[in-house]
Parts: structure tokens; sequence; C-alpha cells
């Protein structure tokens, strides 16, 4: 019988039927159900739960804690701090159970995002590119690319560079004081990068 080219921890389930990719790494008391799909080289922390139909991307990091329930998708590199909370259903209620085809509102974190630990994301929204999301924060809404949200409700409070680095706008474009990459500002709610020019 061959050996996966993944890690699972004694303690871990992985049910059949979910996929799991080369060189990731799944730890302590982790459950991953059926028909889940999880990509190459990510790291479940302790006490993660992976529903039915999650997508996951490559090296996305889940740290403890992090429930990832059905109707959530996750690309690449995203970041789930310690604790966090993905919903899926808008208004639950235990004596009229939610089915997951009609009922469940889809959540999607695009790539490089990070969302910081005990942040709380209500369902059905979207969190673009390389936004990053403040621990405690309550998300309700859509978040643009690149935007720092933090706060119950969380609103936006700047923008964050790709490296994780504040971004300050004293004109239409700026550079990252950390790794010197270019953006440009098109409107109160819309940033992108620049490709440098070698």
């Amino acid at each position: 019988m061959n050996q996966p080219d993944y890690f699972v921890h004694e303690s871990a389930y992985v049910d059949p039927g979910a996929k799991v990719g080369e060189g990731t790494k799944i730890w302590h008391f982790s459950h991953v159900m059926e028909s889940a799909s999880i990509g190459a080289h990510c790291s479940l922390g302790q006490n993660v739960f992976v529903g039915r139909h999650v997508q996951i991307g490559n090296r996305v990091k889940i740290q403890n804690n992090v429930s990832v329930y059905e109707g959530v998708f996750l690309e690449d590199d995203v970041f789930c701090g310690p604790s966090m909370v993905f919903t899926n259903v808008k208004n639950p209620r235990s004596a009229f159970p939610r089915e997951p085809a009609t009922d469940f509102a889809p959540t999607v974190v695009k790539r490089g995002a990070t969302i910081g630990a005990n942040a709380t994301i209500v369902c059905g929204v979207t969190i673009e590119e390389w936004a990053f999301i403040a621990a405690g924060a309550v998300v309700t809404r859509d978040v643009p690319a690149y935007a720092a949200f933090a706060g119950v409700p969380a609103k936006q409070i700047g923008w964050m560079c790709e490296c994780g680095e504040r971004l300050f706008f004293s004109s239409d474009e700026t550079q990252c004081l950390g790794c010197c990459r270019q953006y440009q500002r098109r409107d109160h709610r819309t940033i992108r990068r620049l490709l440098e020019i070698s």
C-alpha cells in the first residue's frame, strides 16, 4: 500500500473521498470530511474542521481551532488566524434545519488574504486578493483587494501591501516601505499593484 505524500497526525481524521495535496500537514484532533479538497503544502493546525465540499487552495495556513464549513472557498496563500470563525447560514434556526443546496450562502476568500485571530466572517461575503482582516473584526460585507478592515462591524482603515505592511498614500501612487512594491490608487475603494519594469 502506497504511503500518502502528505502528513496526518495519528489523532486526526481524513474521511475517505477527501483530497489532500502533496506536502500538506494536518495536525492533532483535526477532521477533514469526505468531498473536501485541500491543496498542496497547506498547514492545518490543532482542532481544525473542514466540511464537505470545501475547497482550499495551495499553501493555505489554518491555525488552531478553526472550522471551515461547507460553502467556504479559500484560494491560494490564504491565512486563517487562531479561532477565527466562518459561518454559512445567515438566519440559522435549530428548529428549522437549513439545506446546503439552497440555504448556505457562499463565502470566498481570495488569494493571499489574511484573517486575524478571533475574527468572524459572516457568510455570503467575498474577501478579495491580499486583503487584511484585523484580529477580532466582524466582517459583514465584501472586502476590496489590499484593503485593511477592523472593528465591529468591520470597516476599512487603510491599505495593505502583499508583504503585510501598511501602505500610505500622499498621492495617487505609493511604494511599500517594507518591500518596495508599488501601488496606484484608482479611487477611494480600489488600488492596484504596479508591475515593476526592469
